[in-house]
């Protein structure tokens, strides 16, 4: 009797450490079917690669998800909704998004970039964007005898703003009486980029400036050493642009050796 006894508690807290097993692996068991934790971990990546924070309080919001989508599944396959063409061409869909975005995820950790490849990215920016700034303004009109009219009246003492705000084609500027900000030569056309840099600090155009959007009276209103930012400011973002330009040549080499007929 006494050993009966023994074997009843033995086998039932075998069971009982099985069952806390169990409940330690799956979130829940729905109408007999275990849902495993590790859903709510692949929800959680899901959200987090789509740049939302999951935080431990949303814990029981991910459960009560997984769980439901597991309830609403099992009506579907109740129904023999995986049985239809259109399940199965959206299946496949999702699976191949899902494994090409593996092989990207992959290529990125097999190719990554160094530090040595942003700093290299960085000078070059720095070469083609360093050396002088211009604070400028300019007043875009749509012919030649406007612009010297404006120039003619500047000379007479009219403010460059009041014009620009009445007379520039340039709806961005022109609000701000004319006011283009701080900028690189080569932020503008070359036509543009030319006149000014002839200009010294308080100089305004002699003559009106033609490119291809129409006539410029362009006025320098201060000059400065280009203000750049950091190298370790920007790094994430050379990196990120250094992934996609390898990532979009590493496709684009795919296709070109793929046949296709």
């Amino acid at each position: 009797m006494k050993n009966q006894f023994l074997k009843t508690v033995v086998v039932a807290a075998v069971l009982s450490a099985a069952s806390v097993g169990a409940m330690a692996q799956n979130v829940a068991i729905v109408n007999g079917k275990a849902v495993p934790k590790s859903r709510v971990d692949v929800l959680s990546q899901q959200l987090a690669r789509a740049g939302r924070p999951v935080t431990p309080e949303m814990a029981p919001q991910l459960r009560d998800e997984v769980i439901a989508r597991e309830i609403f599944m099992q009506e579907a396959q109740k129904q023999g909704l995986e049985a239809s063409d259109d399940y199965k061409n959206q299946l496949e869909l999702a699976r191949q998004s899902i494994l090409i975005s593996a092989l990207r995820d992959n290529y990125g950790k097999q190719n990554p970039v160094s530090d040595a490849d942003a700093q290299a990215e960085y000078d070059k920016f720095v070469a083609a964007n360093g050396g002088k700034e211009f604070k400028s303004r300019h007043i875009l009109v749509e012919t030649e005898d406007q612009a010297k009219k404006i120039i003619a009246d500047l000379a007479k003492g009219a403010k460059f703003e009041d014009l620009a705000k009445k007379l520039s084609k340039d709806p961005g500027s022109g609000a701000n009486g004319g006011d283009l900000d701080w900028a690189a030569p080569a932020s503008f056309v070359p036509e543009f980029s030319e006149a000014m840099m002839k200009l010294g600090k308080g100089q305004t155009t002699a003559v009106p400036v033609k490119s291809q959007f129409g006539y410029h009276v362009i006025r320098v209103d201060d000059v400065r050493q280009a203000q750049l930012p950091k190298f370790e400011e920007v790094k994430p973002q050379i990196v990120q642009q250094l992934q996609q330009q390898r990532l979009q040549k590493y496709q684009e080499d795919l296709r070109a050796k793929a046949k296709v007929e």
